[in-house]
């Protein structure tokens, strides 16, 4: 075991150590982001045998001899260290501690059985047929509550996992957030369904041509300020945003011909998670403090500009002579307020990403309720598309056609990312209450109605971004509203928007 000479010399070999594990998440993340988007269908397997080496090594270069010795050395001298490195220790000790409790041949076997996963449940998606995905997915749930029970026996299996998208995060805590979310919009939903406000969004769902969405989403990176020279666009089934390093950010599309809002709000919302990265602080790359916080922290960014900026009156406004000159005889008979409108209108829906505001709570609060039935053994995964249909019929009084437009529409199962969904709904209270802060500072409606969205970013930027995940969510949220996080900003600005747009009386 190494034996180290002095302060300066441990820090140089935690510095070599981040690089390393650094260099070999960019490699893992280039295969996934190549195997969604580029990658030829059958090429899994290969993929598969790669993935496996990259996962025991990086395993190894965290989990060994060493890393203890260096840890412990680098705690026992903390006082000679500066404020960053101790977070990384901090954070690097967290980590140890955890991955190190997972045998290696099984830590590799899953990132095996992820790859298979995420393959086949594309192709089960385009059939519809969950049966195909159903026994890749039984592996998954089983391996999660192994490996929860390898990282905290003391906890149940669902908590351990929500903390870690979500730090401290637990069922109890999202029972009583949903339960708050149930008792402020259900009543609300059901007033704008008895409106008569009734919205026409046909326009929309019109023929787009796929050339000129695609110009679109450049206009749209454009005016969000999105670095073009360190972002890049490609297209897939399922938006995702994946970023290697602050300097290199992709983000995802999926372009459908009838459907213009469904790819301009995955570009927006895509949009806001590539701005989180790119803005990180430059002393964060290549350590464990680069990138977002955690999930919800990063779903705030995305949601704040897909809705509260997207959606808004005064974006709306300004995009709108664009679109009218990019699709002329589509927009030919469409005004400003149609196009508020449609954008804004709320109605129960079967799929997720393309829920309004309003409703979108609801789709999680279902996702909530079936991971924690999968996960304590009350729900079988055989069950699930039953479960799913019963639950969208409960909340949304919708009824779901096929397993395409309901179990099978999320990636995130098949990607091993249960006990992520809750960070959505979070990501969108959190939003609201950063905008009420924001407009303490900032006239957040005279510049989105010019589009002028770099003082929002700057302001966003200096709050949030440049901590990168040197900061907790409740420090990020202290930092940007001077108080602990309140859901009710989200229930308000929900209330105050739909009463005003569906003219409800109190």
């Amino acid at each position: 075991m190494k034996e180290y000479k002095n302060t300066q010399e441990a820090v140089a070999e935690l510095k070599k150590m981040q690089e390393r594990m650094a260099a070999y998440s960019h490699a893992s993340g280039m295969l996934y982001y190549d195997s969604v988007t580029g990658a030829p269908k059958e090429t899994t397997e290969g993929r598969g045998h790669t993935m496996g080496i990259i996962s025991e090594d990086s395993y190894r270069i965290l989990v060994n001899e060493d890393t203890p010795v260096l840890l412990d050395y680098l705690i026992a001298n903390n006082d000679q260290l500066d404020e960053n490195t101790k977070l990384e220790v901090k954070e690097l000790k967290k980590d140890y501690d955890e991955t190190s409790k997972i045998p290696v041949d099984e830590y590799v076997q899953y990132s095996i059985l992820l790859n298979e996963a995420e393959n086949i449940w594309h192709k089960a998606k385009i059939k519809s047929d969950y049966a195909m995905f159903e026994p890749y997915l039984a592996k998954i749930v089983a391996t999660t509550i192994r490996f929860a029970g390898y990282l905290d026996p003391k906890k149940k299996p669902y908590d351990v996992w929500l903390n870690e998208f979500e730090e401290d995060l637990t069922m109890e805590v999202a029972d009583r957030y949903f339960e708050t979310l149930r008792a402020e919009l259900v009543p609300l939903i059901k007033k704008v369904a008895k409106s008569k406000v009734k919205i026409d969004d046909s326009f929309s769902h019109k023929n787009y041509a796929l050339n000129k969405q695609r110009k679109f989403s450049d206009y749209i990176m454009n005016v969000m300020t999105i670095d073009r020279d360190h972002c890049a666009i490609a297209e897939t089934e399922h938006p995702f945003t994946i970023n290697f390093n602050k300097n290199d950010v992709r983000i995802t599309t999926h372009y459908i011909k009838d459907n213009l809002v469904s790819s301009m709000f995955s570009v927006i919302h895509e949009g806001g998670h590539a701005l989180y990265e790119l803005n990180g602080g430059d002393e964060f790359m290549y350590t464990c403090l680069s990138g977002g916080t955690s999930m919800g922290i990063h779903e705030s960014q995305s949601r704040f500009f897909e809705n509260i900026i997207g959606r808004s009156e005064g974006f709306t406004g300004f995009l709108y002579p664009y679109l009218k000159k990019l699709f002329p005889s589509q927009f030919k008979d469409v005004t400003k307020k149609m196009l508020l409108l449609a954008i804004n209108k709320a109605e129960p829906s079967l799929i997720r990403t393309e829920a309004d505001e309003l409703t979108y709570s609801m789709h999680i609060m279902i996702r909530y309720e079936l991971e924690k039935k999968m996960i304590s053994g009350e729900l079988s995964t055989k069950d699930l598309p039953a479960e799913w249909n019963r639950l969208y019929k409960e909340y949304l009084g919708v009824d779901v056609p096929n397993d395409k437009e309901g179990c099978l529409q999320d990636s995130h199962w098949s990607g091993g990312a249960i006990g992520y969904f809750p960070s959505y709904s979070l990501g969108n209270a959190y939003s609201a209450q950063m905008l009420n802060a924001m407009k303490k500072d900032l006239n957040v409606d005279a510049l989105t109605a010019k589009g002028d969205l770099k003082p929002i970013v700057e302001w966003l930027k200096e709050h949030v971004h440049k901590y990168s995940s040197s900061k907790k969510p409740p420090e990020i949220i202290r930092i940007c509203c001077n108080e602990d996080f309140e859901p009710h900003y989200y229930t308000d600005y929900l209330k105050e928007k739909f009463s005003r747009i569906y003219e409800l009386k109190d």
